[in-house]
């Protein structure tokens, strides 16, 4: 049996639907009429211990209400959810002991304490043992970077900053699995790269099972071994990064680079221009057509000086396989 076990699992929501006016809301009291939102349905997968997983989707695919159900925060609708032979939400001071949560929107941080006290405030939480908060605190402080602001006030920190510690309580109990929604959500580039190295080097160190939901591709590329994509609450994909592209990758861009302002774009319904600069463009190839004949091609029509053939982006194929599933519901 895998390490994390879930099962054609479903979660609804009853949304009551209130009429215009006053007399629409005093109706509602007496006579309440509901719709049903499917946040989640039947989703089902399997996570090995040690796996590191990008639970990807749009703004209301049910990343994050999956998520809570795992964390035993919320109880599915049907179906079932297993994380280390436990059932999160009956389970759930036993599961809390064996998991981290990192939701980007939310801060574990106390406003007025300094990391090192919401530190030992986690210790008597879960009941740390000396040593291990002890190797923990100074692991961490050291993987994220942290030493130079331990001893600030929560307020005083920028959001990488808070972000870092709040990877950092997740972790101190040692948990067998965490799960981070959003982590690197409103971060500079220099805080993204700081946390994407500490997940890889806690992945490696500890064998952490990690579960990543994420907007940002270049995450998933940086730090996950696999790959699931649900959308409206259905799951859509699940396999390799490698498998992903196969699947969903239709083609390959070419950048062009001009030495003066590009000669005009001739449109022939083949080509398509994705980018364009002063002195760059990005030009979509067809599908069919070898990297080797569209060089050729677009040479002879528009003399660039330099020319490159560049693998589609990870974020421009997931944008693909949602139109793709899109059309065909």
């Amino acid at each position: 049996m895998s390490f994390i076990e879930v099962r054609n699992l479903c979660k609804e929501y009853r949304i009551v639907q209130t009429e215009k006016g006053i007399s629409g809301a005093v109706k509602s009291l007496f006579h309440r009429q509901y719709t049903v939102k499917q946040a989640v349905n039947d989703v089902s997968f399997s996570l090995e211990k040690g796996e590191v997983v990008g639970y990807i989707g749009p703004n209301g695919a049910g990343k994050s209400t999956t998520m809570k159900m795992l964390s035993g925060v919320l109880i599915p609708t049907s179906g079932s959810v297993e994380v280390g032979g436990l059932v999160p939400y009956r389970q759930r001071r036993e599961n809390a002991r064996h998991i981290g949560v990192v939701f980007g929107q939310r801060s574990q941080l106390y406003w007025d304490l300094p990391i090192s006290d919401t530190f030992d405030l986690y210790e008597s939480l879960y009941d740390i043992p000396k040593e291990k908060f002890r190797k923990n605190c100074a692991f961490y402080t050291e993987l994220l970077e942290m030493g130079d602001f331990i001893g600030q006030p929560v307020r005083q920190l920028s959001l990488g900053q808070k972000m870092k510690a709040n990877i950092a309580i997740a972790l101190l109990h040692d948990p067998d699995v965490l799960y981070l929604d959003e982590p690197t959500i409103g971060l500079d580039v220099t805080s993204k790269k700081v946390l994407r190295d500490a997940i890889r080097s806690i992945n490696e160190e500890k064998k952490t099972t990690i579960m990543l939901t994420t907007h940002d591709m270049e995450d998933i590329e940086a730090v996950c071994q696999r790959l699931i994509m649900i959308d409206h609450g259905k799951k859509l994909f699940d396999g390799t990064l490698r498998d992903f592209r196969a699947k969903y990758n239709d083609g390959f861009s070419i950048k062009l680079e001009f030495d003066t302002v590009p000669p005009a774009w001739q449109e022939d319904g083949r080509y398509s221009l994705a980018e364009q600069s002063e002195q760059q463009w990005i030009i979509r190839a067809p599908e069919g057509v070898s990297a080797k004949d569209a060089m050729i091609e677009l040479i002879g029509l528009y003399h660039p000086i330099n020319l490159y053939v560049q693998e589609e982006r990870i974020e421009d194929i997931v944008r693909s396989a949602y139109a793709v599933h899109n059309r065909e519901e």
